[in-house]
């Protein structure tokens, strides 16, 4: 049996990144947090880009979940450090979390381009609704 032992930690002498990564540690499986949340359990509620910065710098992924971390609205993080928004709703829905369509006004415009030479055309568009995590099911109360 290995034992560990953990760090006294001194909220004084902390630096703000390890203490987003101890809450986002708190936030179990099937439930996400809003950025705008982790900064007000730290006591810093206008610092939600700050809370990004230190989930983008995350040194141990596998064990901070900060896929786990959401925008307000329920999406995905478009810079997520660890493959894109796609790999963090995949991570979410192996966790169990789900997803549902946006408000229609919120779409997400594809184009696929041909190359001629005449220069770029776009020759077929489609739009579906950007998918975000249903936050009235899954959001973490601390």
């Amino acid at each position: 049996m290995v034992t560990t032992t953990q760090p006294d930690h001194n909220h004084d002498t902390d630096s703000f990144a390890q203490r987003v990564y101890r809450i986002v540690c708190q936030i179990p499986k099937g439930k996400v947090a809003t950025y705008g949340q982790i900064a007000a359990l730290l006591g810093a509620p206008r610092s939600a880009r700050y809370v990004g910065f230190a989930l983008h710098a995350n040194p141990q992924p596998g064990v901070i979940p900060c896929h786990r971390v959401v925008f307000k609205n329920g999406a995905c993080a478009p810079g997520f450090a660890f493959g894109g928004p796609d790999e963090q709703r995949k991570l979410l829905e192996e966790e169990g979390v789900t997803f549902i369509p946006a408000k229609s006004s919120t779409q997400r415009v594809r184009a696929k381009a041909s190359s001629s030479q005449q220069g770029v055309s776009i020759t077929e568009q489609s739009s579906e609704p950007i998918m975000v995590v249903d936050m009235q099911r899954h959001q973490w109360n601390a």
